[in-house]
């Protein structure tokens, strides 16, 4: 941490498991945000898709944390290479219900607890299954049925589906028309362009307490251009030249640090 202190700043914040978690709310956060409210209006099912590292499953925590959990029961799973009974067992241990061997009884247990969370509890249950471009064409068939109450006025759930884009095409599929049609809520995530990730890096610095600018006007095109646009690999990049920095003690992050953290990433 010292090299760190030099700065200003209390906090590596581009790395996992700190203390206090840093949330950068570009725009992409911004809009998903708004869709998810809306969703929490409407229920039923979204979708949230996009390349690795965007902050698909950091904007769904930011977002789960502000939900009132005396209105909402979230369940979190990301065992997306499961099988259908292990789904379904995940699913009713989630909601406290004695695992049936049939999966029809399964399905009709589920169904039932949640319009009892929903109708007599005034509870929504919330599904969120990340990386869902990995779930098996058997569990996407299921997710037709298990979600489906169209002789209800309202949907008693929100079930939200978060992975890659590939998962766009698995949708579009004849055999998941279906599913795709009850999607009430979608948007794909883009990388951040040269000024949202000039932001991001300035805004993570600044919330971390940096009371001085640190880097070049070259490092910060050679990060941001190295990157995509990506923030995990921009966190990765600026983790790695924090600590380029220290070692060289230079008083700046120039082209040359941002240069060897590049190669130090292999990227």
């Amino acid at each position: 941490m010292n090299y760190l202190l030099k700065y200003g700043l209390t906090m590596n914040p581009f790395i996992k498991n700190n203390s206090k978690d840093i949330l950068v709310e570009m725009s992409s956060y911004k809009q998903l945000l708004f869709r998810l409210h809306h969703l929490e209006e409407t229920k039923g099912i979204g979708l949230i898709t996009g390349q690795p590292g965007l902050g698909k499953t950091t904007s769904l925590r930011f977002w789960v944390k502000s939900l009132n959990p005396n209105m909402y029961k979230v369940v979190y799973l990301a065992h997306s290479t499961i099988t259908v009974h292990e789904f379904y067992r995940a699913l009713c241990d989630a909601f406290e219900l004695e695992v049936k061997f049939s999966k029809r009884q399964n399905l009709v247990a589920l169904q039932k607890r949640f319009k009892q969370l929903y109708i007599e509890k005034r509870i929504t249950p919330v599904i969120i299954l990340d990386e869902a471009n990995y779930l098996n064409h058997a569990i996407l068939n299921d997710l037709k049925i298990l979600f489906n109450f169209d002789m209800d006025s309202k949907e008693p759930y929100i079930l939200i589906l978060a992975g890659q884009s590939v998962l766009r095409s698995t949708l579009n599929l004849i055999s998941n028309e279906p599913l795709k049609q009850r999607i009430s809520m979608n948007y794909n995530f883009e990388p951040l362009d040269k000024d949202e990730a000039k932001s991001y890096i300035d805004i993570k610095l600044q919330k971390a307490g940096a009371n001085t600018d640190i880097l070049t006007s070259e490092a910060y095109n050679i990060i941001i251009n190295t990157s995509g646009g990506i923030p995990r690999v921009i966190n990765n990049l600026m983790d790695k030249v924090l600590l380029l920095l220290e070692n060289k003690k230079a008083n700046l992050i120039n082209e040359e640090l941002a240069m060897e953290a590049c190669d130090e990433n292999n990227i």
